[in-house]
Order: C-alpha cells, then sequence, then structure tokens
C-alpha cells in the first residue's frame, strides 16, 4: 500500500528535485498549500496533491 503523506527525502526523490529545491518551493509558494500539511514543524506532502499539481505543470 502507498503512503498518503511524504516527507521532504521521499518528495526530494519522487521528483528527481534536490531537497533545498522544494523548500524554496515551499517558502516561495511554488508548491500549492492544499499539498502541504504540517505536523508540528515537519512538512509532510500529500502524494494525491502532488500528483495533480504536476500534471497542472505540463505544457499543452
Amino acid at each position: 500500500m502507498e503512503k498518503r503523506l511524504m516527507n521532504i527525502s521521499e518528495l526530494s526523490a519522487y521528483l528527481g528535485t534536490p531537497k533545498g529545491s522544494i523548500y524554496t518551493m515551499v517558502c516561495l509558494r511554488k508548491i500549492p498549500q492544499e499539498c502541504i500539511v504540517k505536523l508540528g514543524r515537519a512538512l509532510r506532502f500529500e502524494r494525491e496533491a502532488i500528483d495533480k499539481w504536476i500534471s497542472q505543470q505540463k505544457l499543452s
């Protein structure tokens, strides 16, 4: 069964993007807020919302 939430390391591997770039994207709000779940100080990312966001980024 696939995990619903990914941590920063898992998202980094999933997207093939360095962790520092992901933190920057979060701070600049380039990753939509509906993708991000904050558990205390920890950031988690909803896999389904990330997939939807990625599909919206495709060029037509």
